[in-house]
């Protein structure tokens, strides 16, 4: 039998095909974003975003960290899964794309769930570690800038509860992590972060073949 599917357009229609559908908010947003100037690599795909969801509602998180944006599709779909009283912080480095997220909140109603951080995201996790603590995340959600993938991995995993959950997009990042050739910066911080994350024993690991990789990490408890 085969150990792995073979993923074609097809296949990827009739997921969609037997999933919960979107609803009219978040396909708008999806489809302004496919829009923009790499919006569809950028976003994550809505299998994923589901997936997301569903992780929010499974580990009953209330406190949510996102380190990267974009456009908020993926904030607004945690966010929607957060119980009466829960909060998420996104963290970007400017308002070029997530004033469009803005305005899709305030359509979903989740804007007073949603807190925006503009900024360096290393100083505004060193500024959440001071101000909220550390341990204070259930679940924090990294998809920005590759290079930083290392430093948010640690800053994560000292902002995350003890048997709260990281999660980590693009961990294959396009399946160069096995193509000896490539030497990028950006696929070189991705291999370092999926090697620092398999010897942490701090962590319970998954990786997933799931859009452009995910990346499970739960932190252990103590």
């Amino acid at each position: 039998m085969a150990t792995q599917l073979a993923v074609t357009e097809e296949l990827l229609a009739y997921v969609e095909d037997i999933s919960h559908p979107e609803d009219q908010v978040l396909t708008a947003l999806r489809t302004l974003t496919a829009e923009l100037p790499g919006g569809p690599s950028m976003q994550v795909p809505p299998t994923e975003a589901r997936f997301l969801t569903l992780l929010v509602q499974l580990t009953g998180a209330s406190r949510v960290l996102e380190i990267g944006t974009f456009t908020g599709y993926s904030t607004l779909c945690m966010a929607r899964a957060l119980p009466e009283g829960g909060r998420l912080i996104t963290c970007d480095i400017s308002k070029k794309w997530t004033d469009i997220g803005a305005e899709f909140w305030e359509r979903a109603g989740v804007a007073d769930r949603i807190e925006l951080r503009i900024g360096d995201a290393r100083e505004t996790l060193a500024e959440l570690r001071g101000t909220e603590g550390e341990g204070s995340v259930d679940l924090v959600f990294i998809d920005a800038d590759k290079t930083g993938y290392p430093a948010y991995y640690e800053e994560a995993v000292a902002l995350v509860r003890p048997g709260g959950l990281i999660v980590l997009d693009n961990t294959l990042f396009f399946g160069r992590v096995v193509d000896p050739a490539a030497d990028d910066p950006d696929t070189l911080a991705i291999r370092q972060v999926n090697e620092l994350i398999h010897a942490d024993d701090r962590v319970e690991t998954c990786v997933l073949p799931l859009a452009d990789g995910v990346t499970l990490a739960r932190r252990k408890a103590a």
